[in-house]
């Protein structure tokens, strides 16, 4: 290595950071350098000193065979070709941990959010030690973009059990790792995810923008499109928009007509064409269109013959029709839709204000049932 650092240019060192398998961002985190100073050492913008230097080789690990003299360059290529190959991770076990994220993903509409946190965390910590270890380039961003689905999915989990704060730093983290992978899907969930925790806490304009935004990102078509496209629909449900109601009705119609049912329909971020008819119940509902009752029976019915029972769908489908009742003044039927959401004991706390809000509406029409609703649900969920 050039002790004075004459020699070393800024392509040099980003060529040692690449072949090392680290980012910019990575790289600060091992120095005292930060990333936009490192970015100017790499593009020739700032002067390379020795300190600059021994900073690059210290946080790479390569000592003083990280930059060699042009005439040793053959036997140079051969380290940084052994050096970039060379892994600590079995050929499979990445293959396994994201077998396991999917598993977990598609164990999330039957399982109750905590319990699916303490697998979800589980797995994070065994990605986190993998990440300690030698990769290769290509393992590194597989783990990259495993710990962004693990971190989104958390992030879902927080928003079912009320947790905001938890769910904003798990929903960070996952839109970091997406940006560092270049992972365009993972980075619009994460922007769809954070546009409904808005829509349940009641910002519906922020929620409206989330998904356009989500929908600027995500892959033409993919399942984060289709997902935010549906989620922009019920956010202007919610502000009384009908014409962009329907117009983001029509979008999602248009992308799943021809869209085969994935291999896990029940995989929380892998789009099911089932689902479609589900949103325009719960989206007409919202915006008290009076085909939200016939197309919220419709979901029921279909639900009640699956082969496969998703009781967290049913209780929301029960709801969507409760709601619709209370807008057809049918008050005592809304009440018996509303009780059977409750007595589920599926819902969870992202899901509690859509109870009220059937319950409300249940009392405004003088309906004496609403107070057997309201005990129901103290006594079901009072923890």
């Amino acid at each position: 290595m050039d002790p004075g650092g004459e020699n070393i240019t800024g392509e040099m060192l980003r060529a040692a950071r690449e072949a090392a398998g680290l980012s910019l961002s990575a790289l600060a985190a091992r120095t005292h350098y930060s990333k936009p100073m490192l970015g100017m050492l790499e593009t020739g913008q700032r002067q390379i000193h020795p300190e600059h230097v021994r900073a690059y080789a210290d946080a790479l690990g390569v000592g003083s065979a990280l930059f060699i003299e042009p005439a040793d360059g053959e036997r140079a290529a051969a380290e940084w070709v052994q050096r970039a190959a060379a892994s600590d991770i079995g050929g499979d076990t990445l293959e396994r941990l994201e077998l396991a994220v999917d598993d977990l993903a598609a164990s999330y509409p039957t399982t109750p959010p905590g319990e699916l946190l303490v697998r979800i965390r589980q797995h994070l910590g065994y990605a986190g030690r993998l990440m300690d270890s030698r990769k290769t380039l290509t393992q590194h961003r597989r783990l990259l973009v495993t710990v962004g689905w693990l971190s989104l999915l958390a992030s879902t989990c927080h928003i079912d059990l009320g947790e905001a704060s938890a769910a904003a730093a798990r929903g960070h983290l996952a839109w970091k790792l997406a940006d560092e992978a270049g992972h365009r899907e993972i980075a619009a969930w994460c922007l769809e995810t954070r546009a409904w925790q808005q829509l349940t806490d009641g910002a519906f304009s922020e929620a409206a923008e989330l998904s356009r935004a989500a929908q600027t990102i995500a892959p033409e078509g993919s399942s984060a499109f289709i997902q935010a496209t549906a989620q922009e629909g019920r956010a202007l449900a919610r502000l009384g928009d009908g014409v962009g109601t329907y117009g983001a009705l029509r979008r999602v119609a248009r992308l799943v007509s021809g869209l085969s049912v994935p291999d896990r329909p029940e995989h929380h971020f892998r789009y099911d064409p089932a689902k479609s008819d589900a949103y325009v119940a719960t989206t007409l509902a919202w915006l008290g269109d009076p085909a939200a009752e016939p197309y919220a029976r419709h979901v029921l019915a279909d639900l009640a013959g699956a082969a496969s029972v998703r009781p967290r769908r049913i209780a929301s489908a029960n709801l969507d029709l409760g709601l619709a009742l209370v807008a057809s003044d049918k008050p005592d039927e809304a009440a018996d839709m509303a009780l059977a959401a409750v007595a589920s004991g599926y819902l969870v706390p992202s899901n509690y204000w859509r109870v009220s809000e059937v319950v409300s509406g249940i009392e405004g029409r003088g309906a004496p049932d609403a107070a057997v609703v309201r005990e129901a649900f103290r006594d079901t969920y009072r923890t």
